[in-house]
């Protein structure tokens, strides 16, 4: 339990992060730059695509110098640096999708273009920003090299480490906990996917057919 609420800790901050930073981002990009936005948004996707092992030594650099070893926040620190990218491009599709007459229509009626962000965007891509949070949570429950090198101390560990480095000892494995272990952590993720499923792909296949 110890462990899922770690997991569940920095998966929140890392949420709220992910979309304090992509959403603005996205529609930044994909209303305000023209066609420099998409470029821009290419870019920032392919730094989602640079293996992990390349940022390793630079990441735990920071890490020492902030004095975060063994501490959660060295993760909540690193992890939007791979879910900002992701989600800002994914969100730049909804955006995208989504006329700008309605924007006009609306600050026409007496919005700001940031009240019509909030009170007309946001509503309409709420398929996005579901997908975003299921990848959040999924990455954060699954990433392993840094949850592993960043944290030493076995009661600040996340579940994807936590679960089969303590579970196991050598060639003893600790079966009735292993299972245990993978169902519960399984049960979150699974509730999401099946509840928003329809979302989920609508988020991924967004601006794919005109």
């Amino acid at each position: 339990m110890r462990w899922l609420s770690n997991t569940a800790f920095v998966g929140a901050l890392v949420y709220l992060i992910t979309l304090l930073l992509s959403v603005p981002a996205a529609y930044g990009l994909a209303r305000l730059t023209g066609r420099w936005g998409q470029r821009l948004g290419i870019g920032i996707f392919l730094t989602y695509l640079v293996p992990p092992t390349l940022l390793f030594l630079p990441l735990a650099r920071l890490v020492a110098i902030l004095g975060l070893q063994d501490s959660l926040w060295a993760l909540v620190l690193v992890y939007p640096s791979f879910t900002i990218p992701f989600s800002t491009w994914l969100l730049m599709g909804f955006f995208k999708s989504i006329p700008p007459e309605l924007e006009d229509a609306a600050m026409v009626d007496g919005l700001t273009r940031f009240g019509a962000f909030l009170k007309l965007v946001i509503p309409i891509s709420v398929s996005g920003i579901l997908t975003v949070t299921i990848f959040t949570f999924t990455l954060v429950t699954q990433e392993f090299v840094y949850a592993l090198t960043f944290i030493s101390s076995e009661s600040r560990q996340m579940v994807g480490v936590g679960v089969p480095i303590f579970l196991v000892r050598g060639d003893v494995y600790y079966w009735g906990s292993l299972m245990a272990a993978c169902l519960i952590t399984s049960l979150p993720i699974a509730l999401l996917y099946n509840l928003f499923l329809d979302r989920f792909i609508a988020g991924f296949t967004v601006g794919a057919v005109k």
